[in-house]
Order: C-alpha cells, then sequence, then structure tokens
C-alpha cells in the first residue's frame, strides 16, 4: 500500500489541514480506516488520534483509492469540530461496540 499526498491547505478557523491523498493498493482489497490513518500518520509525522477522515472511496475496477481527512492540532479540537458520526467511523472497533453497550 501506497499513500500520496495530494493536496494539504490550512484551515486556521478551524485549527486543522484538510489534506487530500490517493492510496495505491495493488497486492490487496480497499484499506480499512485504520490502516489509512497509520499510514497517514507517519507520512505527515503526527499523532494517529489527530487524523480524522472524512472521507474515501476506492475507484471502480481499479486499485486506487482517493479520500479526504482532517488533521486537527489537537484531539480536543477535533471534538468539537468535527460531527459525531465522523469520529465514530475513526475509532477503534472496540470503543464502538462498548458505546452501543451502555446505550
Amino acid at each position: 500500500m501506497k499513500i500520496e499526498i495530494v493536496s494539504k491547505q490550512r484551515n486556521e478557523l478551524l485549527k486543522r489541514n484538510e489534506v487530500k491523498f490517493r492510496i495505491i493498493h495493488e497486492e490487496g482489497g480497499t484499506p480499512s480506516r485504520a490502516e489509512v490513518r497509520q499510514k497517514l500518520a507517519t507520512s505527515l509525522d503526527v499523532n494517529e488520534d489527530k487524523i480524522l477522515i472524512s472521507k474515501y472511496k476506492t475507484k471502480t475496477g481499479s486499485a486506487t483509492t482517493v479520500g479526504e481527512a482532517n488533521v486537527y492540532d489537537s484531539t480536543e479540537q477535533a471534538k468539537v469540530t468535527e460531527p459525531k458520526y465522523i469520529i465514530a467511523r475513526n475509532s477503534p472497533k472496540t470503543e464502538k461496540k462498548e458505546e452501543q453497550q451502555q446505550r
């Protein structure tokens, strides 16, 4: 899996960097959000908790995925700014199960 940063733009108002990326994954299927977050964290040299992937999609019939992620200055800012469903999508599955059991 190879990740490539297509564009990176700073949004001072929301205290985040908005990143567009492309993933080439010829050896397997579409990577999970956790794998993508981990690769983005290493390539951008930031903590994985500060990255929230808003969307990513694999082009039909190809091994290329394009997506968008927001890299926040702090995890608290991410929790305030992002919708709850985006935070839930990016959280590990064990946390999701615990939240469902509490409901």
